[in-house]
């Protein structure tokens, strides 16, 4: 009788001890089975956890890598797109454009399109807003200097950002004798090639020479949406950039070149986007007109809000997840109201 009495009571204090262990609050450095193991948990795979936005108003590292299609180009994220393509044009005010008998071709495009009609160039003379289209900053240059020297852009450009994203680009240069050419040379002005100016560009000249182009090799890249770079920038030859030229003659030349751009692979089959912008106004004004164009962009829209060429680069980065360049692009409104 005294033995079972023994065994009844070892049973019920080895449940008790079970129990009473068993209901422990797991402390905070419990692995997945309750104990103190220092491997990390194990994810609740019964939960759907949406991935962190980069928060692009405030980040100022670079974003990490986008992931890339089969063809080497990146998928435009929601609210993205796919390919932009940059036309520059030269030292033409909003007034002298918009409305006026000799710019056919531009003011059919911006009526059908979307026009930023609040759109503001930074500066003069032409350099300074090609390396704030491109860098977010003019890295204190005040003329039209040839790269070199003290004429040097030595902060990070969009190419570093892009090319940091998984994604593709180049500059296309009309009259530029070889790629990477860094004097003047016949129509081609080497201060409308921002690119030619940072050293993460020029420093490695086989890296230069594949993205810093003439435009003759434009065509060929057009050809499909593969071959387009992501980020297309376009700086057309002294005459056909309305700089040495009549308006006629960059409107002429936009109607041969635009029409091949909007039907090509690129814009019918993805969500690409066109910008024509001008670098400068004049002295009385430096309101310059701003078409947003292609699928990307929304139909028969004008907005009034103030832009700049800081707010195209800012765009530019918010749709690709970028990290800012600067304080100055970080700070310009993103002119998303003319995307759809």
């Amino acid at each position: 009788m005294r033995a079972k009495s023994r065994h009844h009571l070892a049973v019920v204090g080895l449940l008790t001890l079970v129990l009473t262990t068993g209901c422990q609050p797991q402390g905070p450095s419990a692995g997945p089975s309750g104990s103190d193991s220092a491997s990390p948990s194990v994810p609740d795979v019964g939960r759907s956890v949406s991935p962190t936005v980069p928060d692009v108003s405030r980040s100022v590292s670079p974003s990490a890598p986008a992931t890339s299609q089969s063809n080497g180009t990146v998928a435009a994220g929601a609210g993205g797109f796919d390919h932009v393509v940059i036309i520059v044009e030269e030292n033409k005010p909003a007034s002298d454009i918009l409305g006026k008998a000799a710019a056919p071709y531009i003011n059919k495009l911006a009526a059908e399109s979307a026009l930023a009609n609040n759109y503001q160039a930074l500066a003069h003379p032409s350099l300074p807003n090609y390396l704030a289209l491109t860098s977010g900053t003019t890295a204190g240059i005040a003329d039209d200097c040839s790269p070199g020297g003290n004429c040097t852009a030595a902060v990070p450009s969009i190419a570093d950002r892009i090319e940091q994203s998984g994604r593709s680009w180049k500059m296309y240069a009309e009259g530029m004798p070889a790629p990477c050419a860094a004097s003047n040379s016949g129509k081609y002005a080497v201060r409308h090639n921002p690119f030619m100016y940072y050293p993460g560009v020029t420093g490695d000249r086989n890296n230069c020479a594949a993205h810093v182009v003439p435009f003759t090799r434009f065509t060929a890249d057009l050809a499909s949406a593969s071959t387009l770079p992501n980020y297309v920038f376009i700086s057309p030859n002294l005459c056909n950039d309305m700089h040495d030229c009549p308006v006629e003659t960059g409107d002429a030349w936009l109607a041969q070149q635009v029409p091949l751009i909007l039907a090509s692979p690129a814009f019918v089959t993805q969500k690409s986007l066109l910008v024509i912008t001008w670098d400068e106004g004049s002295d009385e004004s430096n309101a310059v007109g701003a078409i947003f164009a292609g699928p990307a962009a929304k139909k028969g829209y004008q907005s009034g809000a103030p832009y700049g060429h800081y707010s195209l680069l800012h765009t530019i980065e918010a749709s690709w997840g970028l990290a800012p360049l600067t304080n100055n692009d970080k700070g310009a409104p993103v002119m998303d109201d003319l995307l759809n």
